[in-house]
């Protein structure tokens, strides 16, 4: 992914506050159907966003915690135990 492309899109974070918003709007109930609909397909669009966020961190996620192609995560509660 390019650089222009990378900050063209908004952060995660950004992503999951603008959806919240989109929602708290739609549950009042004022918005005209022409502006529900846009709302509607909008939440869609930062849905899908934060999806394939989530995706490519667990990818992240996965391949750092791979060692010889053996998982090496260990409990992290037994770590922390007395």
């Amino acid at each position: 992914m390019s650089d222009k492309a990378t900050a063209a899109s908004p952060s995660f974070e950004q992503t999951i506050s603008e959806l919240e918003t989109i929602v708290s709007e739609m549950e009042q109930g004022d918005l005209p159907l022409h502006e529900a609909l846009k709302k509607f397909e909008r939440g869609i669009e930062l849905s899908r966003l934060s999806q394939k966020a989530l995706v490519e961190a667990e990818q992240k996620v996965r391949i750092l915690t791979e060692q010889n192609g053996e998982a090496t995560l260990q409990n992290f509660a037994a770590d922390n135990e007395d």
